[in-house]
């Protein structure tokens, strides 16, 4: 124990990136998901194949293999980027899939009468999206979105195994090397994932029992 208590700072630092990480991840893969949502249920078939093909792709490869090939795989053909922010890009590609699906899950259960009543009226393909689908759909993705950023956060830990030492899994691999007390360590670190799992559980779960009192 006393390892841990020694060392709050380095396990505070780690889980700080990992939590800029994960958010990070978050945001750009939720704005590409909704853009490949919109892709995926667009009247333009060029860009509901490109978004089916997006999806059906990127979930069929690793996390950790795409993660492998942007770290290492750009600087050979002379794209250099941080560590870090090149981990957010593969993953945000990654995650982005299954946001779109998602998403895409939500705007289906929007009733079809009420997208028609919209064009009845003239709205445009992306008006009913803004102003009909997606707000109504919001309630029905706030469980399958929370359990993404669940997802997001407990696999942030894969970008240490490409270099970002920073992260929590990374500072936690660090100590252990030094001190040799793997079921320290690593204990102490799954009890911080634990506690991040449960607050995005529970957060969640307080914004969806506000949208149906709201409702």
């Amino acid at each position: 124990m006393g390892l841990i208590t020694s060392h709050l700072g380095v396990f505070g630092n780690g889980l700080l990136v990992s939590l800029e990480l994960s958010a990070s991840t978050f945001v750009l893969a939720g704005l590409l998901g909704l853009a490949l949502a919109c892709c995926r249920i667009s009247p333009v078939l060029p860009l509901r194949v490109f978004g089916w093909a997006y999806v059906a792709v990127l979930r069929s490869v690793p996390l950790l293999v795409l993660l492998t090939l942007f770290v290492f795989g750009l600087p050979e053909i002379g794209m250099v980027y941080s560590l870090f922010w090149t981990a957010v890009t593969a993953m945000s590609l990654y995650w982005a899939a299954f946001f779109c699906e998602a998403i895409r899950s939500g705007v289906r259960a929007v009733p079809a009468g009420q997208i028609e009543a919209g064009r009845a009226l003239g709205l445009s393909f992306g008006q009913v999206l803004r102003l009909i689908v997606l707000p109504q759909s919001f309630r029905s993705m706030i469980q399958p979105l929370a359990s993404l950023l669940i997802a997001v956060t407990l696999n942030s830990s894969l970008a240490s195994a490409v270099g970002v030492t920073q992260e929590l899994t990374g500072q936690t691999q660090l100590l252990d090397q030094q001190y040799a007390q793997p079921l320290t360590t690593f204990g102490a670190a799954a009890l911080c994932y634990i506690a991040l799992t449960l607050t995005i559980g529970r957060l969640a779960a307080l914004l969806e029992r506000k949208l149906v009192v709201l409702r």
